[in-house]
């Protein structure tokens, strides 16, 4: 029975919960973590583990995209980042960290105000960036060097470019299409222009289509029944849209995934959780909520194959108008390191940030599960 709480005269609001406000309880039984597969398939294609990275051209290098795909995870490409923008791609990203302070060894204000002050001139940077034309020719040539190498080819575009961009990257070798926004639903409508209509869109295309974000059953109704085979739950680090609690909404979205399931007699839609919090734990409470996969951003940028060296953002973070997120390096994290390493370990960082997929296995090892689809089903406490 949904919880709902007066909030003010004749005003309710429905109680949620974040992924930190639950705990996963334990079965009686234990397992090995040796014995726990993390496999996930979509479509056609398989993968070792249900692990996604955010599309930001702050992780995705061809190298990135291609080593992430030859660890058994999938990488993607922003078809509208700087790939089909700038032939120098490596200057572009080190334009970008080159204007980034970091935040630790602010010991004064002065120090503390240049740290403000980068802030703002990365994102102009990543603004003055995005504001080169797009070279439609370049970025199917990048695309094509990445399907060449034999990985899963994953690209990212907006909704509001979808039209324009999902046949050339299609045609250009991706094998995967996200249609990714903060906020997506299965109409967009833009003043001035023809509306995307994603049941049409999706059933002229070739490809499967995962779309998101979205935050309720509804809206994640909706785009199962315009035919994708997934939906992004989440937004990432992007948090001045909306902040919706992430487990209810993965919870709301698996819902509506099963009830879909009845209505189509056995179409399976995935659900991918695209959520701030990216250790194990996190990782491991997005999968007992019901996603089937995980984005992955941050964690993912201490990686040595990463884009900008450890420095992050996210796509929304260049919108010429209304920024959103910023140029970020988690002084926590270690630098690097190997995304093998990342994914798999060896560790010695108690903090989760390394050995990621060890650390997952061994949460659903020691919670008695020995694979994704049964630890959805894992039993879920409340925090006090």
């Amino acid at each position: 029975m949904r919880d709902y709480v007066e909030i003010g005269l004749g005003r309710e609001a429905r109680r949620a919960y974040d992924l930190d406000d639950i705990s996963i309880v334990p079965k009686r039984r234990t397992r090995s973590s040796k014995d726990v597969d993390t496999s996930w398939h979509i479509d056609a294609y398989t993968f070792d583990i249900p692990l996604v990275s955010h599309p930001t051209d702050a992780l995705a290098s061809p190298e990135f995209v291609i080593e992430m795909g030859k660890q058994g995870g999938l990488g993607v490409i922003d078809a509208e980042g700087l790939w089909g923008r700038h032939a120098d791609l490596e200057r572009a990203v080190r334009q970008v960290v080159d204007s980034h302070e970091d935040s630790w060894g602010i010991d004064s204000q002065e120090k503390y105000q240049e740290y403000i002050d980068s802030g703002e001139r990365s994102v102009r940077t990543l603004q003055e960036l995005h504001a080169a034309e797009l070279d439609r020719d370049l970025l199917a040539e990048r695309i094509a060097q990445v399907r060449d190498s034999g990985v899963t080819v994953a690209v990212r575009v907006s909704p509001q470019n979808a039209r324009e961009l999902a046949p050339v990257v299609v045609a250009a070798g991706t094998e995967i299409l996200f249609i990714q926004g903060s906020i997506i639903s299965a109409e967009h409508v833009q003043q001035g222009g023809e509306a995307l209509n994603l049941k049409e869109f999706v059933g002229s295309l070739d490809v499967p289509v995962i779309a998101g974000g979205v935050y309720d059953y509804s809206t994640a109704t909706h785009l199962m029944r315009a035919g994708v085979a997934g939906v992004i739950v989440g937004s990432g680090h992007t948090s001045t849209v909306v902040q919706v609690p992430m487990a209810t909404a993965i919870a709301d979205v698996a819902a509506a995934r099963r009830d879909y399931l009845d209505e189509t007699g056995g179409r399976y839609v995935h659900v991918l959780a695209d959520t701030a919090l990216s250790e194990p734990g996190a990782i491991a409470l997005a999968i007992a909520c019901g996603a089937d996969a995980v984005m992955l951003g941050r964690t993912l940028a201490q990686a040595s194959e990463a884009a900008a060296g450890g420095v992050y953002w996210e796509a929304q973070a260049a919108h010429p108008r209304f920024p959103r997120g910023d140029v970020h390096r988690d002084p926590g994290a270690g630098l690097g390191v190997p995304l093998e390493t990342v994914l798999f370990g060896p560790s010695s960082d108690p903090l989760g940030s390394l050995n990621v997929v060890g650390g997952l296995k061994r949460i659903m090892a020691k919670c008695g599960y020995t694979d994704v689809k049964a630890f959805q089903k894992a039993d879920l406490v409340i925090r006090s």
